[in-house]
């Protein structure tokens, strides 16, 4: 059942309905939760291959030095940190999240790293962003749009804050396209996945969500269609390992 066959009023929170008003309640618990442990629940979830296909997100971005960019669901600041070289001195980078916990670990990381100037840190609702239209030449959300309440609210604010011929960005676990992986993909998520939360996060209920989310996401087709939807233009997708995760691109118009 895709998020919108759901009963009027309700939502997925992973495999569960609950009323829509709840659902991001329940979804800043998971992160308050796996805030410290992010990196490690991100290994756990990829076997690793999350920082090949970050990399590959930032390099493949229509970006250049001086341009000025959001990272919705950014909170650790992943995404950021490696689109800096990008954008260079002259450039800005809005980190974006709902999440406070997450928000001050990007902080805190970016700190460490050593880079203070040329990046702003905002606790918002991708659904409501608190931008001016037109603000951003790029606009990308990494691994968080799955858990938005309405992703589609959330696809017209990225649209509505982009310049004419900004792009947006979107990567999220996919439907795998392998009928022969499927099954392994699935024991994984749903097997190992949670009892590996408990070891080593002491949180299996987390991560479990976690893998119930990303079966509830929309799959490539669906999610062009919606960004079309939202009025991107030349809308995308390229699948990386099988379909695990995609990179959906659209552009504003």
């Amino acid at each position: 059942m895709s998020e919108r066959d759901q009963a009027p009023g309700t939502t997925h929170f992973g495999f569960r309905d609950v009323p829509v008003g709840d659902k991001q309640k329940l979804v800043g618990e998971v992160f308050s939760s796996v805030a410290g442990n992010y990196d490690l629940m991100n290994d756990l979830m990829s076997l690793g291959i999350h920082r090949v296909w970050k990399r590959y997100f930032v390099a493949t971005a229509q970006v250049k030095p001086g341009d000025r960019v959001l990272d919705l669901a950014g909170g650790t600041g992943d995404i950021a940190a490696l689109l800096k070289d990008r954008v260079g001195a002259t450039g800005e980078l809005v980190l974006g999240d709902i999440n406070g916990a997450m928000l001050r670990v990007g902080r805190d990381r970016m700190t460490d790293r050593g880079n203070v100037r040329g990046f702003e840190y905002v606790q918002c609702n991708a659904q409501t962003l608190p931008f001016p239209d037109a603000s951003f030449d790029l606009v990308t959300i990494a691994f968080g749009l799955r858990n938005v309440t309405d992703k589609d609210a959330a696809l017209r604010e990225m649209h509505r804050v982009l310049k004419v011929g900004g792009q947006a960005r979107v990567l999220e676990f996919s439907e795998v396209k392998a009928d022969w992986f499927k099954p392994l993909y699935d024991f994984h998520s749903f097997q190992v996945l949670p009892r590996l939360g408990k070891l080593f996060a002491q949180d299996a209920d987390s991560y479990r969500y976690l893998a119930e989310s990303i079966r509830k996401h929309p799959p490539q087709d669906e999610l062009r269609s919606m960004m079309e939807a939202a009025g991107f233009a030349r809308c995308d997708y390229k699948n990386l390992s099988a379909g695990i995760v995609a990179i959906h691109t659209g552009y504003k118009v």
